[in-house]
């Protein structure tokens, strides 16, 4: 079973020259390569200056993850594509693990192994910890994080699991099934493409996995970091997108209201903490959805859906109101 680990870089010499010798003294059963979206830090030079097993894929722009991997991704011949990210350091032997779930089980599409903070190795980290799953309101948690609860790792989750949806930051899947479902959706620029890539390939029968077996070490907001106001925009508009396009049946339509009074406590509660940048965020968000809402429910009608993949369960509920924080607890 071939394999690519894919890198997308944007502007990240830091980080390659950091991260990038962990996954090539690791990585001795995969092809490495570096999806350059059009940097001019000089970071391509330098990867082929000191890193010449690693093979470069040049994007024209700097289309963000979904456009940079797609663009990348079918320029490269494999059966597994690891999608990467650059602030990612590996274990060894980690890909031995995750290469035999795949190989016992064609259903499974895509697969995520254990994401710990590279800043405190002890924890699970934000972006992914031991897998995705969503609630009703299309707001993402994770076993081992939920919004910002972090759990230390005492091994709860070292098993084997499927799971909703598998990060973006370490993110595994088949060639065959990434370009049958229709790839990553540009049009979310960046945060929360890879749900939407989840959601569509359960709804075509395949499952996503959690391997706990596998470990990686993520550094986190190195793109953007979390009190980035973009990030704020990005997150809150493309939750709106992810639900438009996947949630089944009419019950849509009370979910989004919903969720719009939700985003605007939020934004209330931004603004009487003085950050006003995601305050104007959420507004801005909202408007884009408006402003792009026809396009999403054509992208709805052309979707096979399958509600039984779809949560009644509300996260938000459970952790502000209920005081549960933690993933057993829910």
């Amino acid at each position: 079973m071939k394999i690519a680990v894919v890198i997308l870089n944007w502007n990240g010499k830091a980080l390659l020259e950091q991260f990038l010798p962990s996954v090539i003294k690791f990585s001795k059963e995969a092809t490495v390569y570096v999806a350059d979206n059009a940097s001019t830090d000089g970071s391509v030079s330098f990867v082929k200056n000191h890193f010449p097993t690693v093979k470069i894929v040049q994007n024209e722009v700097n289309g963000g993850y979904a456009k940079g991997y797609n663009d990348a991704l079918a320029k490269i011949e494999a059966d597994i594509y690891c999608l990467l990210n650059s602030d990612v350091e590996v274990t060894k032997d980690w890909l031995v693990p995750v290469l035999k779930t795949f190989e016992e089980s064609e259903n499974v599409a895509a697969l995520q192994p254990k994401i710990l903070d590279y800043k405190k190795k002890t924890h699970f980290e934000y972006a992914g910890a031991a897998g995705g799953f969503i609630d009703k309101f299309g707001y993402p948690y994770c076993r081992g994080r939920i919004f910002d609860t972090l759990e230390e790792d005492n091994g709860q989750y070292n098993g084997t699991t499927p799971i909703f949806w598998a990060s973006g930051a370490c993110l595994f899947i088949r060639k065959s099934i990434f370009e049958k479902v229709g790839k990553l959706d540009e049009d979310f620029f960046a945060h929360q493409e890879e749900i939407d890539l989840c959601w569509r390939i359960q709804n075509q029968g395949y499952k996503i996995m959690y391997n706990g077996s596998s470990t990686v070490y993520h550094l986190g907001g190195a793109t953007l970091d979390t009190m980035n106001p973009k990030k704020t925009f990005l997150n809150f508009r493309n939750s709106l997108f992810l639900l438009v396009k996947n949630v089944p049946g009419n019950n849509i339509w009370f979910l989004i209201l919903s969720r719009l009074i939700l985003d605007g406590i939020a934004g209330v509660k931004f603004l009487f903490s003085g950050k006003f940048s995601h305050f104007f965020a959420i507004l801005k968000a909202h408007y884009t959805f408006y402003r792009k809402l026809n396009h999403f429910i054509k992208k709805r009608k052309k979707l096979f859906r399958q509600g039984k993949y779809y949560s009644i369960f509300s996260v938000v509920w459970q952790y502000f109101i209920l005081k549960r924080k933690h993933f057993n607890q829910l």
